[in-house]
């Protein structure tokens, strides 16, 4: 059987660092063909010494020149090098290329993800702006493609393995766990909260940005968004459950009152392999869990007084339309301002909330109205920023 051929958007983030740990284990199976960084061509540089692809590309120009200085004096022959948003088009519709890990960090992953779905390419995508900013254009053009699109998130992955139960009419409602972040049982003010403080998750392992929005519990309001488009299923059959352990993963609830639920290790590298080898599965080097290791699972209503951005989330895909990419634009706003200790953790939800109050919602939008009210949503929340600041 010939090898499934693998392109990585982001393969020097904590996704793609473990993807490339999976095409490592699953060698005879799996073939890095592209790969693409924001800016750490030092790790770029290692990657490619250890998995030779024949298409690289970087954000910046100045770091691409770089990277190809480094190449010719490691005596490392690349067919293609390129930059910037092209760049990542160009990985992503490399004509040898099947299937896209799509791990970028915000909105930049959507321009490649819908150019790689034209180019008939399978999805496996980790990117959660993609979908919650483009969700409908992305899911309609890959139902025309007819390009399946496998999610990592470990959530939506889960869910995905508990919907091979049963069928879509049989399916009452999707269970999506979440930990609660390190500020679940915070009784104190947010206001004081550092950066340093909401960086350490007590579960995950994540990129700075997931990693704030585990602690707003903004990444619970994006993953309803995305679960209403990767599963067709409104908002009001979608549930959050606060489960601290993050062992189960995620569940599905049945019409006849059965649930199904995946359970596993807290490690990307599972929800990453099942997506690179499905409808397959493979053997991985990841530790067993050892229920009886576990003294306890438990489950908690999250606290939306608290954690408002949670609501944000349901609030905006029931809107629709625009809503949804004016929040999630905001929030990277949001979420850098606070990392530069620009705003404080508290006021994290008022710029997001701010800024969808004052937006105009278009309804179902063209590509152009999406990166409009993208830009818009981010030039909105810097002005909100400067004047809370």
């Amino acid at each position: 059987m010939s090898k499934k051929r693998i392109a990585i958007l982001g393969s020097t983030g904590t996704i793609g660092i473990n993807t490339l740990k999976v095409c490592q284990h699953l060698a005879n199976d799996l073939e890095v063909v592209g790969l693409a960084v924001h800016g750490n061509i030092d790790l770029l540089l290692d990657q490619i010494k250890q998995f030779h692809p024949k298409i690289v590309s970087v954000m910046r120009e100045d770091r691409k020149q770089e990277l190809t200085h480094k190449l010719q004096e490691s005596k490392l022959n690349i067919m293609g090098i390129y930059s910037g948003i092209e760049g990542l088009v160009k990985v992503a519709t490399h004509p040898e290329i099947d299937t896209v890990v799509v791990a970028t960090v915000g909105a930049i992953g959507l321009l490649p993800t819908l150019e790689a779905i034209r180019a008939g390419k399978q999805i496996a995508l980790a990117n959660k702006e993609v979908l919650v900013m483009a969700g409908e254009l992305v899911m309609k053009q890959a139902k025309e493609k007819k390009v399946p699109i496998l999610p990592i998130d470990s959530e939506h992955n889960a869910i995905f393995q508990c919907l091979m139960s049963g069928t879509p009419k049989e399916v009452k409602k999707l269970l999506l766990t979440g930990s609660g972040g390190p500020f679940r049982n915070h009784k104190d003010s947010f206001e004081s909260i550092t950066p340093d403080q909401a960086l350490k998750h007590p579960t995950w392992n994540m990129g700075k940005k997931i990693t704030i929005d585990s602690a707003t519990l903004m990444n619970k309001g994006l993953e309803v968004i995305e679960c209403t488009h990767l599963f067709d299923v409104s908002p009001e059959h979608i549930e959050v459950v606060i489960h601290p352990q993050s062992i189960i993963h995620s569940m599905v609830e049945f019409i006849d009152g059965s649930i199904i639920a995946q359970l596993g290790v807290t490690d990307m590298y599972l929800p990453i392999q099942f997506a690179l080898t499905y409808p397959d599965r493979k053997p991985t080097p990841l530790p067993r869990l050892n229920l009886h290791n576990i003294p306890q699972l438990t489950f908690e209503h999250p606290d939306h007084k608290r954690f408002p951005c949670l609501g944000f989330g349901y609030k905006a895909i029931r809107i629709g339309g625009t809503l949804p990419t004016v929040l999630n634009a905001s929030n990277e706003i949001a979420v850098q301002a606070f990392l530069d200790e620009t705003i404080s953790f508290s006021c994290l939800p008022k710029i997001i909330e701010k800024t969808m109050q004052c937006h105009q919602t278009i309804f179902h939008p063209t590509l152009n109205e999406i990166l409009q009210a993208d830009q818009w949503a981010r030039d909105t929340a810097k002005v909100i920023i400067a004047d809370e600041s």
